[in-house]
C-alpha cells in the first residue's frame, strides 16, 4: 500500500474510533450517573424507613408512657377508695364468719389479735389465716400484749415480742404491725419512739391503733414524738378509734372522716365498737393500706 494509502486508512480509522471512544466514555458516565442516583434514591429510602421506624418507636413509647400515666391513676384511685372490714377478738371459723356476712356483709379487711388473752382475745391461728385468705379477705395483724405503754426500752421490747410473733405465724415481709394501745393506757413519747425504732428495724412496718382524740394523751404524745422523728411522722401508719359513729353494716358505712394528728399517716378508722350481734367492730380503710396488710 501506498503512503498515502495508509495515511487514509490511519485517518479513516481515527474517525472510527475517536467517536465510538466518546461514546463508550458517555455510557460509562450515565451508568455512573445511575448508579450514583440509584445510591441516593437507596440512602433516601433508608432515611425514609428510618424516620418510619423512628415514627413508630415514638408510637410505641407514648403508648407505653400513657400505659403507664393509667395505671398510675388506677393506682392513685385505688389508694384513695374506701373499704370496709371488721375487727375482732373471736377466732374465725364458718359459724363466726357467716354471722358476720349475715348480718353485716362481707368485710374486705379482717383484723386479728396475735395474742392469746384470757376473757379477752384468742389468738390469730394459721388454719384461721388459711381460711380468710381463702375468702379473700386481707388480714389487719394486732399486736395486744401491751398494759403500759411507757419507756423507750419498752416500746423497744414490745416491737421485738410483736416481731417475733408475726414471724411465728408466717406474716410476710413489708406488712404493718398494729401496736394497740387503749384509751385507759398509761402512755408516753418514748414507748411509740422504741416501737417505731424498733419495728422499723425489722421486716415489718410500724403501726399504732388508739383513740386518736384530742383529749386523750395518746393524740398529744404521739405528736412530740413525731415533731422531734420525721420519719416516724410520715412512716407510723395510724388506725385510730375516733370518732364514734356506732356499729353499721358496710351499706350503712359513714362518710371516711377519722380524726388523727395534723399530717399523720391515718389510713384507718374504727368508728364502730362492740356489735350486739357477733363480736365485731367495723372500720373503714383506705386502700392504700390494703399494701400492708397479710
Amino acid at each position: 500500500m501506498s503512503q498515502k494509502g495508509k495515511l487514509y486508512l490511519k485517518i479513516a480509522i481515527a474517525i472510527f474510533i475517536v467517536p465510538l471512544f466518546f461514546y463508550m466514555l458517555s455510557i460509562l458516565e450515565r451508568n455512573s450517573i445511575s448508579e450514583h442516583d440509584n445510591n441516593n434514591q437507596e440512602q433516601v429510602d433508608s432515611e425514609e424507613k428510618d424516620k418510619e421506624k423512628e415514627k413508630e418507636k415514638d408510637k410505641d413509647n407514648n403508648k407505653e408512657e400513657d400505659k403507664d400515666k393509667n395505671k398510675d391513676k388506677e393506682k392513685d384511685k385505688d389508694k384513695e377508695k374506701i373499704y370496709w372490714g371488721v375487727d375482732s377478738a373471736n377466732l374465725t371459723d364458718d359459724k363466726f364468719y357467716s354471722c358476720v356476712v349475715d348480718h353485716f356483709d362481707k368485710p374486705a379487711v379482717w383484723g386479728r389479735y396475735l395474742g392469746d388473752i384470757e376473757n379477752v382475745s384468742t389468738a390469730l391461728t394459721k388454719d384461721e389465716i388459711k381460711f380468710l385468705h381463702s375468702k379473700d379477705i386481707k388480714i389487719l395483724v394486732i399486736y395486744n400484749l401491751i398494759t403500759d405503754a411507757r419507756g423507750y426500752d419498752h416500746g423497744k421490747d414490745h416491737a421485738n415480742e410483736a416481731i417475733k410473733m408475726a414471724e411465728q405465724l408466717g406474716v410476710p415481709e413489708g406488712k404493718a404491725i398494729f401496736a394497740d394501745i387503749e384509751p385507759d393506757f398509761q402512755v408516753d413519747a418514748e414507748f411509740i419512739k422504741g416501737w417505731f425504732d424498733e419495728v422499723s428495724k425489722s421486716k415489718y412496718e410500724p403501726g399504732i391503733y388508739g383513740v386518736f382524740s384530742e383529749e386523750q394523751k395518746l393524740f398529744s404524745v404521739f405528736g412530740a414524738a413525731a415533731e422531734e422523728n420525721k420519719d416516724l411522722k410520715n412512716k407510723t401508719i395510724l388506725w385510730t378509734a375516733y370518732p364514734q359513729e356506732g356499729i353499721t353494716s358496710k351499706e350503712k358505712a359513714p362518710e371516711y372522716k377519722p380524726v388523727a394528728p395534723e399530717g399523720s399517716f391515718v389510713l384507718g378508722w374504727q368508728y364502730g365498737i362492740d356489735a350486739e350481734t357477733c363480736n365485731i367492730d367495723t372500720n373503714l380503710f383506705k386502700g392504700e393500706l390494703l399494701n400492708y396488710l397479710w
